[in-house]
């Protein structure tokens, strides 16, 4: 087992001058129909944040305490033995990590005095909402081509290792410090990631078992193949990653002090939880015999995919039942019908 050479894969598209006023139409018209990861480079540079980590780790910090809400945060300490990979443990026995509230002054403290030991463990404050911890900072952070509605969040630590997950909403990481190493999987490649539980997972969703460090291609033989589907973003401080919706990535932060700032929306209206409905199907269909899986996935395929045009488009809105009333209507409905279920068991 070696690790992998994520300089013979190939490098993900990247786009440059995308700082220009007409950006946000081509990113529109362009980037988010082709629905594959770009690299936009520099689309951030002209951020204060991003410029005064150019200028040092300290002087970062000092940018980004007069925003801070005195809120606590979550900080995540991994374990000095994993390598500053945030995995399970051996046999799946726990993780390799444990998260603890604290003040954003004491975990950038923390992760200063740190910044320069290759052998501290892995300090990491993750996936915080600006809203909760630095209220004020939004609006220092222009980028026309995002809804102001979507709300970003920031993520800061040292050099970590976060396994190959994905993410159910589009992603646009804008890396403000640091440098970090994108490697990206199609979603079709599910199969040949060997992904583990979706109810015990590392942040979320669930994650491949796989470790890019160290593939057994003996146990993940069919790895091999989502490798020759694989791509890799390596990204400077004022450059930003397009992840399109589920895309597999691994992230690997590479300097002693990193921090990212990133983007996730869906055009799907909220309130959906897609991982609930996944469950409920594994309880209704998994062990029912193939001839009958095949009658559900073509009901699937015409009620909840539509892949044959709108459901009941031959009837009278008013005649569809669930399928002709409005996105809230519809979504009231059903989940009454589902809490009565539940109920009845």
């Amino acid at each position: 087992m070696s690790p992998i050479p994520t300089a013979d894969l190939p490098r993900t598209a990247e786009l440059h001058g995308v700082d220009a006023a007409d950006f946000t139409a081509r990113f529109r018209a362009e980037v988010l129909p082709a629905n594959r990861p770009v690299i936009l480079r520099g689309l951030v540079k002209h951020w204060p944040v991003v410029q005064a980590a150019q200028v040092s780790d300290q002087a970062v910090c000092e940018y980004l305490l007069p925003f801070s809400s005195g809120a606590r945060i979550p900080l995540t300490l991994g374990d000095p033995a994993a390598g500053r990979h945030l995995f399970y443990r051996e046999g799946m026995a726990g993780l390799t990590f444990e998260r603890r509230p604290t003040a954003l002054l004491d975990g950038l403290r923390l992760l200063l005095a740190h910044a320069a030991d290759a052998t501290a463990p892995a300090i990491y404050m993750d996936s915080m909402p600006l809203p909760a911890c630095l209220p004020q900072l939004a609006g220092a952070l222009p980028l026309p081509l995002m809804n102001p509605q979507v709300m970003p969040r920031i993520w800061i630590g040292n050099a970590v290792r976060v396994q190959t997950h994905f993410d159910l909403a589009q992603n646009l990481a804008c890396v403000v410090a640091g440098r970090r190493r994108f490697t990206l999987f199609p979603p079709e490649q599910l199969p040949n990631l060997y992904i583990g539980p979706i109810d015990f997972t590392p942040a979320g969703p669930p994650v491949s078992m796989v470790d890019l460090e160290a593939p057994d291609y003996d146990r993940y033989p069919r790895f091999r193949e989502a490798l020759a589907h694989a791509q890799v973003a390596e990204l400077d401080p004022g450059d930003a990653l397009y992840l399109p919706y589920a895309w597999w990535h691994q992230v690997q932060s590479l300097s002693g002090f990193n921090i990212l700032i990133n983007y996730w929306w869906t055009d799907a209206p909220p309130p959906t939880k897609p991982f609930d409905a996944l469950l409920h199907a594994v309880l209704a269909f998994r062990h029912m015999p193939p001839e009958q899986q095949a009658v559900w996935r073509g009901l699937f395929d015409y009620f909840a995919f539509e892949q044959h045009g709108p459901a009941l488009a031959h009837l009278a809105p008013e005649h569809r039942g669930l399928m002709g009333l409005s996105s809230a209507q519809q979504a009231e409905a059903i989940r009454g019908i589902l809490g009565e279920a539940f109920k009845r068991g």
